[in-house]
């Protein structure tokens, strides 16, 4: 399965492009992470860990997923 990923610190953003039913809940909950005209397309360094994690939970499909990352 193809994935992206995308880390802001804590927190890794994972997009699955084969999921999107593009609801675009993404992009009107936070404009300044999400956007389809650039690449990438997703900034995750332009919200906090939080931020993201509330927006990440409304994703309709399931594309949009995420990590905690941790040090070993």
């Amino acid at each position: 399965m193809d994935k992206h990923e995308y880390i802001n610190g804590d927190l890794t953003v994972i997009w699955q492009p084969q999921k999107c039913i593009h609801s675009a809940v993404c992009v009107k909950m936070l404009p300044k992470v999400y956007n389809p005209k650039e690449r990438p397309w997703i900034k995750a360094e332009n919200a906090t860990v939080q931020e993201l994690k509330n927006q990440i939970d409304h994703c309709p499909s399931g594309a949009l997923s995420y990590q905690f990352n941790t040090e070993k």
